[in-house]
This record gives C-alpha cells, sequence and structure tokens, in this order.
C-alpha cells in the first residue's frame, strides 16, 4: 500500500513541486509573522540558573578546571577529592538542566565516537565532564559504524566484529559504562548506528555477497565511493534484515534512551553519477530487490514489462504490441501504483502508449528502490519502539531532490519517514554564513508533517569557523528564529569540539 502511494507521488512532479512552493510560500509567512512579533528576542536570553552555569548553558572555565583536578585527585585514591568531585558532577549536572530548561534550546546534543583507549579508569568520566561543561544534556554515542560494533567480544552475538578487541577487555561493555556515565550526569544517551551501511567487514564474508546493492551496471558500493569502506547493501535481503534486527536487539538490552539510524540511504555518487537518470544507475540488480519488484506486477503484461524495462532500460513499441499479442485476454499492463488511462487498448496504437508506459516504468523502478529503505528503517526501528524508547533517523535534506527528470544517487525518501521517528536533518551547508544553514532546515521544516520532532544536526565549533561554517552560536541564533519548530539541536561531533583529546584517544596504546 505504501508504495502505492509513493510511487503515485513520484509520477507527478509537478504537484510535488507545487506542494514544496506552497511549503516555502507557508514557512515565508510564518518567517513574517514570527519576525514582527514579540518572538524576536536575542538568542538565549534567559539569565544564567546559577552562578557555575555561564551563556549557553556552559559550566564556567574555572567550574570545570576544579573538576578536572579533583578528578583526576580522586583516580589516584584521594577519598576527599572523590567525595567533593561527586559533589560537583551532581551540582553541574542540576545548573545545566535548569539552564536548558529556561533556554532555547530544550534539547542540546552532541556526537561522539568512543576508542578503545577509553576503557581507561576515567576515561568516560573525563568524556561526559566535558559533554556537560558545555551545556549538552543529550550525547548520541556511536555504536555501529564502519564495519563495527561497540559490544563486547564475549557477548556480541552479531556478525560484525567488535570496536573493542584489546587484550583483556573481551567483558568491556563500552556502550553500557557510556549509557551509565551520562546519566549520571544527567545525560540523554542515544546509541547512534550506520544502517544500509553495512561496512567492509560484511563485505569480506562469502556467506553474504547476496546481501550487497548492485546496480544495472555491475557494480557494487565498493566501487562508487571513494575510501573504499562503504558497502550498501539490498534493503530487501532477508538474510541483511535479520543480521541487522539481531545487532539492534542487542544494543537496546543495553537500555540506551533512544536509538539514531544514520546512512539511511544508498550511496552518494560524484560527478554526472550524483544524478540518477536511467534505470541501471539504480540498485535494484540484487536477487532479492529484483524479486520484490517482479512480485509488484498484477497482471502478465506487467510482470513482462517490467522485466525487459530492467533489462534493457526502455520498452519500444515494437515490446508492447509483441506482449499484447502474447496475453490478448488482459486489458492494460498493471502493477502496483498503476492507474492507466480509461482509452480502450484498442483504440490507442502500442506508439501511443510507448512514451507513458516508459515514463511510469520509470517511476515504479524509483519508487521501489525508495520503499526498500523505508520498510528497512521501520523493521530497524521495532525493536526501540516496542519498548517505548525513542527512534529517530538521520539524513541529508537534499537527499530526496529531483534534476530534471533525473534523482539525487542517495534515493533518500526522509519527506516519508513517518513522524513518530524523530527527525535528525543534517544542516551541514558551507558558504560562510548560516544562510544555507537555514534554508535546508526551512527546507525540512516545509516537507515534515504535523508533530514531527525535527532536531536538526549542525557542523561545527564553539567560538569559531570550520570548513567554512560559522561559529555554533552563529547557526543557532538564526535557527532560533524557528524555534517554535525547533525542540532541540545537535552539534557534530566532539571530535571538531575537542580535536587534540580525540587524537590522543584515536591513537594511544592501552598498557
Amino acid at each position: 500500500m505504501g508504495l502505492v502511494i509513493f510511487s503515485i507521488l513520484l509520477m507527478n512532479m509537478s504537484k510535488r513541486a507545487l506542494n514544496v512552493a506552497k511549503g516555502k510560500l507557508i514557512l515565508r509567512q510564518l518567517s513574517a509573522v514570527i519576525f514582527g512579533t514579540t518572538l524576536l528576542v536575542p538568542y538565549l536570553k534567559s539569565q544564567p540558573a546559577n552562578a557555575q552555569v555561564t551563556r549557553y548553558c556552559h559550566i564556567s572555565s574555572t567550574a570545570a578546571k576544579k573538576k578536572e583536578r579533583l578528578r583526576v585527585s580522586a583516580q589516584k585514591g584521594n577519598q576527599e577529592a572523590a567525595r567533593r568531585y561527586q559533589q560537583l558532577v551532581t551540582q553541574h549536572s542540576q545548573a545545566v538542566q535548569n539552564c536548558r530548561r529556561s533556554t532555547w534550546p530544550q534539547v542540546q546534543a552532541i556526537w561522539l565516537r568512543l576508542y578503545p583507549c577509553d576503557v581507561r579508569a576515567g576515561a568516560l568520566d573525563k568524556i561526559m565532564d566535558k559533554i556537560v561543561n558545555q551545556g549538552y544534556n543529550q550525547v548520541y554515542v556511536e555504536t555501529f559504524y564502519d564495519g563495527r560494533v561497540l559490544l563486547p567480544v564475549n557477548s556480541n552475538r552479531t556478525v560484525w566484529p567488535s570496536v573493542i578487541r584489546t587484550k583483556g577487555q573481551e567483558n568491556t561493555d563500552l556502550l553500557a559504562k557510556a549509557i551509565q556515565k551520562g546519566r549520571e550526569r544527567g545525560l540523554k544517551v542515544y546509541s547512534w548506528m550506520f544502517t544500509t551501511n553495512f561496512g567492509y567487514t560484511y563485505a569480506r564474508r562469502k556467506d553474504r555477497q547476496g546481501a550487497i546493492a548492485r546496480n544495472g551496471k555491475g557494480q557494487t558500493s565498493l566501487y562508487v565511493v571513494d575510501n573504499g569502506s562503504q558497502v550498501f547493501i539490498d534493503p530487501y535481503n532477508l538474510q541483511a534484515k535479520r543480521d541487522y534486527y539481531r545487532m539492534v536487539t542487542e544494543v537496546m538490552r543495553r537500555r540506551p534512551d533512544g536509538i539514531l539510524f544514520d546512512y539511511v540511504r544508498y550511496p552518494r555518487q560524484a560527478g554526472k553519477d550524483s544524478i540518477a537518470t536511467r534505470v541501471t544507475d539504480l540498485w535494484l540488480y540484487s536477487k532479492s530487490t529484483q524479486q520484490a519488484l517482479f512480485q509488484r506486477a498484477l497482471n502478465n503484461k506487467g510482470l513482462q514489462l517490467i522485466r525487459l524495462f530492467l533489462t534493457k532500460g526502455y520498452v519500444t513499441s515494437t515490446d508492447i504490441a509483441r506482449i499484447d499479442k502474447q496475453y490478448p485476454q488482459e486489458g492494460e499492463p498493471l502493477w502496483q501504483g498503476r492507474t492507466p488511462p480509461t482509452q480502450q487498448k484498442a483504440i490507442v496504437s502500442p506508439q501511443q502508449r510507448q512514451p507513458l508506459l516508459q515514463s511510469e516504468l520509470w517511476q515504479l523502478t524509483v519508487a521501489h528502490a525508495m520503499q526498500g529503505i523505508l520498510d528497512f528503517v521501520a523493521l530497524a526501528a521495532y525493536p526501540a519502539q516496542q519498548l517505548g524508547t525513542p527512534a529517530g533517523v538521520v539524513f541529508f535534506p537534499g537527499g530526496n531532490k529531483t534534476v530534471g527528470k533525473g534523482y539525487d544517487s542517495r534515493l533518500q525518501p526522509w519527506d516519508r519517514f513517518p513522524n513518530n521517528l524523530e527527525w535528525h536533518p543534517m544542516a551541514y551547508g558551507k558558504c560562510g554564513n548560516a544562510r544555507c544553514i537555514v534554508s535546508q532546515v526551512r527546507r525540512v521544516l516545509s516537507m515534515a508533517k504535523p508533530g514531527t520532532q525535527i532536531i536538526p544536526a549542525l557542523a561545527g565549533a564553539w567560538g569559531k569557523s570550520v570548513s567554512n561554517r560559522p561559529p555554533l552560536e552563529v547557526q543557532m541564533r538564526d535557527l532560533s528564529r524557528y524555534k517554535p519548530y525547533l525542540q532541540g539541536v545537535s552539534h557534530f561531533a566532539y571530535s571538531w569540539q575537542h580535536p587534540q583529546d580525540d587524537n590522543q584517544r584515536k591513537f594511544c596504546r592501552i598498557r
């Protein structure tokens, strides 16, 4: 049923464009209203909730340094320092929570990758303290990435290797510890996971080759992604679904406060391949995807035309005439989502029908590819939703765009994601100021259904420009115009804000 609605949507691009334009007009009108009322107040007008909290809900540098000195002293065995350190941890947590309640954004999150060295005593305490010190009340811990999972070796029941494989640490559950340390400081801790990008380790398994996505040029994503590390799977493949579902189930045993699904798409390609314009550009050529596509046919004529289109990339009037003759008892070719013209086949020649049929076959195949992504994320989110745990999707605001008759090669149908999932658009625009970033968020707002929780992800650092993006406080100031529609933002990433600390953790050796 979802594909029926979806393919009809894709078949009428002029209506889609009109709806988007209407959405933008509504937002411009909303902006005019917002800018003309008392909502145009200085960003973060609220006073600090505590003398230890400065602007942006940051813990003062003096208080932060004092807490770190006590942490180091406590780690060396000083009991009095340990007591005072725990007092400060509690005080700072409460101060940030109070400040966040009265200061936009109410949710301020940060993206964090952990490393094997983070198993060292005190490492997680130091990281989580720094996160609280910068006014955050949520942290997104990377749990599955680059074909590795943040589960202990001795209890890793997935097909992926563990991130922590250091000798003597086989039982160390860094994810569970991160959740514990975060919660002790008032942080909500989400698991952040790659989704259809299963990683190179998966591609190396001989028993999983059929699960890897393929396009009509005989390529897998290993051949179209520069670094050769990304392996995208066939979202219709039953084995891939089982593997991922088991991993999510294992992650949810640690009871994170939420789970986020990243890489919910197909590979991003470069140059002319960045736009999919032909069926061979689509990732439809693995067995499971093709079988599911053929099952979309509602009669023999429809099935034969789908097969021909997938094989040749087009259908001719001769093909249509031959299939008409082969199945004289059937009317128009039918497949899910197709509403054929009312004219009788007998008075409309194959030559007249060919352009429409070919166009509709193209829309069907695009819709089928996108529906695979939608179905896969629905399956992935199910274990969390069964527990009442928030689940969200991470996406590029431009990942669903059309260009002429083509589509962005990522085929990321985020505008079709349900609103019972959190939406985390990666507003990573680079134009030297915040205008392009705000424009990306506005696009998401214009297409979201009412009730959708939208938490934009911003890239950058506090107090300085990075990669042609303004400081985080500038980005947030400009986004605060839309605070009635945005309850939170997140910042990518901890490594950008603490690059020296990140490098030391990444390359250190555990003794």
